[in-house]
């Protein structure tokens, strides 16, 4: 039988600043199935972008809703839906978001999660245009092979509490440390959920990679993280490091314009600009490693792109990283090992380069990333070996370079 475990109780708006949202569909999180969708589809629930409300908007089902609204139950049972995680991981809590269904929420909820090897799931078929359906018994023979009744309770049956109309929140903690690639919503008996926001870390299997291969040691899926930046005005550094390419200036980390820039600016020989700040994002590696290739990628930034940036590395225990929070990160320069010297940077372009690590025992499990002025990048990826690899691979001195790499691909 599933196990009800004692965390899952609401609380108040915890602090998921450093988690990424599992589910959302701009991480590939995906709606497998649902048992309703009469007045709104499932897939709202894993919109990336906030619930919005439209008056006098009405579809030929009724009141047009973003979220996930099912019909009024005349029948025996409850609704519930499957949701496939775009990031598979750790799990630490869930914001279930009512916003805007106030009179036509769901009462109770209640969340289950499995962890599933990929390559022994069931043909599901595809959902297509779902407004104004119910689910088919085809669809429900192929779910049900899930066996998702036995799934493990990570919040049990809570009532879900009815606040603002437009922000309507409830936060729910988990504590497990396992692993989960999918989660099943069950709401009692019927209604609505704007938004589900699954908030964990990623967790990637590093026994089994391939140590010829190097991997993106700070991508979001695996488990990368920002631990501290200096300004996130029009963007999270999260963002960087996220999954797959950028699909919108949105979809990176922009600061706002400094106001410390002179009034007219001028290059040094290397045309390099000439200004006295800067602005930095600090991210804790998916796993220690040596860095061997770095992309910097500015796509969509075209009038706003950083003049130039530069990327060190540390080493640096739980312990030392929790100090380093407390203390703003002013980190003794000493501790900094550079991976990119200052570099120029172009607007809309992605930037390859080599490293430069001298050695694959130059293990690092923080890297900073600097631009100047200001501005905005699209995608940061940090590509080389885990430290547990770099141990089992031959010692090796190249000679010290730094060159654009055309060949080297860093998609995620």
């Amino acid at each position: 039988m599933a196990h009800h475990p004692t965390e899952g109780s609401l609380v108040r708006a915890p602090d998921f600043s450093q988690l990424s949202d599992m589910a959302s569909e701009s991480v590939g999180g995906k709606i497998l199935f649902a048992t309703d969708d009469f007045f709104a589809p499932a897939e709202n629930l894993i919109k990336s972008d906030p619930p919005a409300f439209k008056e006098h908007e009405y579809t030929e089902f009724g009141k047009w809703m973003d979220g996930w609204e099912t019909r009024r139950k005349r029948i025996p049972g409850h609704d519930w839906c499957i949701i496939k995680l775009g990031i598979q991981g750790i799990i630490r809590g869930f914001d279930v978001d009512i916003s805007y269904f106030l009179g036509n929420y769901a009462p109770r909820i209640s969340i289950q999660a499995a962890n599933l090897e990929e390559d022994k799931l069931p043909e599901i078929p595809e959902r297509g245009v779902r407004t104004g359906t119910a689910a088919e018994p085809e669809e429900f023979e192929a779910i049900n092979e899930l066996k998702s009744n036995d799934w493990n309770y990570l919040v049990p049956m809570v009532e879900l509490k009815a606040r603002k109309p437009g922000s309507s929140h409830n936060y729910f903690l988990v504590n497990s440390q396992q692993r989960w690639t999918h989660i099943r919503l069950n709401i009692f008996p019927d209604g609505g959920i704007a938004r589900l926001r699954v908030y964990g870390t990623g967790q990637k299997d590093w026994i089994a990679t391939d140590p010829k291969e190097p991997l993106d040691l700070v991508a979001l899926a695996y488990g990368g993280v920002c631990v501290g930046f200096s300004n996130a005005y029009l963007g999270h550094p999260n963002n960087m490091i996220g999954v797959g390419g950028a699909k919108s200036m949105a979809d990176g980390w922009e600061t706002a314009r400094r106001l410390d820039r002179p009034p007219i600016l001028e290059n040094d020989e290397n045309g390099i600009l000439l200004v006295p700040g800067c602005e930095w994002a600090i991210f804790r590696l998916a796993h220690p490693g040596v860095i061997t290739h770095i992309e910097v990628d500015t796509k969509y930034f075209k009038g706003n792109s950083p003049d130039n940036c530069k990327i060190d590395g540390c080493i640096l225990t739980t312990q030392e990283e929790e100090d380093m929070i407390k203390e703003k990160w002013i980190l003794p320069d000493h501790k900094w090992k550079p991976l990119l010297p200052v570099t120029k940077l172009s607007p809309n372009q992605s930037h390859l380069f080599n490293s430069l690590t001298m050695e694959l025992q130059d293990v690092i499990t923080h890297a900073r990333l600097t631009i100047a002025p200001d501005g905005g990048v699209s995608r940061l990826r940090l590509k080389g070996f885990p430290s547990s690899i770099c141990l089992l691979r031959p010692r090796e001195k190249p000679a010290m370079r730094f060159s654009v790499k055309p060949g080297f691909k860093a998609n995620l």
